[in-house]
């Protein structure tokens, strides 16, 4: 890294302090993000750790350089929930075709839905499936050397060979172990011991192994998936806070000892909870929203979001904090995204802000990050070129491109005066059903229209104003 380029500070889990980061290998900064289990469309929440860490990829890419970063997002695409869901959407397909099917749409929303929030594609993004051989390969070396046992159908992991085991979540095995329904599951030799491998019956999918027909557990996909495309110890482990425990937990337990490496990964970072209208999101409540919800129909505030105005209004609270998802924040976002675009100018030779990279550099800094641009849109508003061009250069930085919600607002005024037009068209046509019509579907976009008579032509005139 240039040494007049500013110490990337981040808060790591696994010591409970912020730290100064220091890569294995300068010239290969590596990083791991958990992704989606694909046998759903993504919710807003899953959109949280893919723009955060978005962030931190593109943070990573300006200080070390674009071709020293490998940013790896896994898709997990072997599930009981995929089982679930292609036995239910697919039921005259064989299982596995049904299963690639339930993936393949689901998986391919999800690309079109975190391309839309601006963000980056990742260096690589492995399948799981892709990755099995690698699973049973670490199973079989945990099997060896005695911490892993097969049992009622399964390989299991025995966290009593691991001495420390708890570090990242700092939860205390006897604990686990004191808390679990060890009656459910008596094969297990200590109730907090996981799965690695469990028997696929002829309804589920399965592969070859050397404990017969059966599929990986949750955890071991991530283990061989990073060991293959990072290495057996890299930089960054990433996701949200409800992964801390079980599933990041496990998977250094698995890594670790299968290596005999001291780290699964150096820095663990972790996203906040996300809830919405200060209401944790619930299906049975009707409380839960698609990204595609947000992007693509008026399910929440009665209008459409721009893929931007959702990514800034999640960035707008620090990426550790809890955040209350809401069309007033929406609206914020949205408003301060339209400021920043009048301000900026595309041109010249401009980079983006040294400040705003300082303060990014500190834990990801957003906030105060923000403040920097804004003081830059006060100084382009004054007529200085030179803020305008930075500006834009940082926007264009942090994934917010300058001039598309300027260009949406003229065609969304070309397109209200149309109606409007039509509108006065049905009124003198004497069609007031469908003059009616016109004004509730305006009235539902934040559109409020006045009627009024031109004084010179006595002709019907219509005023509008955007109330949102």
């Amino acid at each position: 890294m240039p040494s007049h380029l500013p110490t990337l500070k981040l808060q790591n889990t696994l010591t409970r302090t912020k730290q100064d980061f220091v890569p294995i290998d300068a010239d290969n900064v590596r990083m791991y993000v958990c992704g989606p289990t694909v046998y759903d469309f993504a919710h807003i929440g899953n959109a949280r750790p893919v723009i955060v860490f978005d962030v931190l990829f593109r943070l990573l890419r300006h200080l070390y350089g674009d071709d020293h970063v490998t940013y790896v997002r896994n898709i997990t695409d072997v599930d009981d929930k995929i089982n679930a869901r292609a036995l239910r959407d697919y039921p005259d397909l064989a299982l596995n075709a049904a299963i690639r099917k339930v993936t393949e749409k689901t998986a391919t929303q999800f690309e079109k839905d975190v391309a839309a929030l601006g963000c980056l594609p990742p260096s690589v993004e492995p399948r799981a499936t892709e990755h099995i051989d690698g699973m049973i390969t670490i199973i079989e070396r945990l099997v060896t050397m005695d911490h892993a046992y097969q049992a009622g159908g399964e390989v299991l992991f025995r966290v009593s060979s691991m001495a420390d085991y708890g570090r990242l979540s700092g939860r205390n095995l006897d604990d686990n172990i004191a808390g679990a329904r060890v009656a459910v599951e008596t094969h297990k030799e200590n109730a907090a011991d996981f799965v690695l491998w469990k028997a696929s019956s002829e309804s589920e999918p399965g592969w070859d192994s050397p404990w017969g027909r059966g599929r990986p557990g949750w955890h071991i996909e991530c283990s061989a998936m990073s060991e293959a495309l990072l290495g057996q110890t890299f930089d960054i482990h990433g996701g949200g806070l409800d992964l801390i425990f079980p599933h990041h937990e496990n998977e250094i337990a698995q890594s670790r000892c299968a290596h005999g490496t001291e780290v699964m990964a150096n820095y663990w970072m972790h996203n906040g909870y996300l809830q919405l209208e200060g209401r944790k999101m619930s299906k049975s409540e009707g409380n839960f929203v698609t990204i595609e919800d947000l992007l693509e129909t008026k399910k929440f505030g009665r209008r459409k979001w721009p893929g931007e105005v959702l990514r800034l209004a999640m960035l707008m609270t620090h990426y550790r904090e809890p955040i209350d998802f809401s069309v007033a924040r929406l609206e914020e976002a949205e408003n301060k995204l339209v400021g920043w675009q009048r301000a900026a100018q595309a041109g010249g030779e401009a980079t983006p802000d040294a400040s705003a990279i300082a303060e990014l550099s500190d834990d990801l800094g957003f906030a105060r990050a923000s403040t920097v641009l804004d003081a830059m849109a006060r100084s382009a508003n004054r007529g200085t070129t030179a803020a305008a061009h930075c500006l834009a250069a940082t926007l264009h930085f942090l994934g917010l491109p300058i001039d598309s919600l300027i260009r949406r607002e003229n065609g969304d005024a070309s397109e209200v005066q149309d109606l409007i037009n039509a509108r006065l068209n049905a009124l003198n046509a004497k069609d007031f059903a469908k003059a009616d019509t016109i004004r509730d579907e305006l009235l539902e976009q934040g559109i409020q229209l006045m009627d009024y008579k031109d004084n010179e032509t006595g002709e019907r005139r219509t005023r509008w104003e955007n109330k949102r």
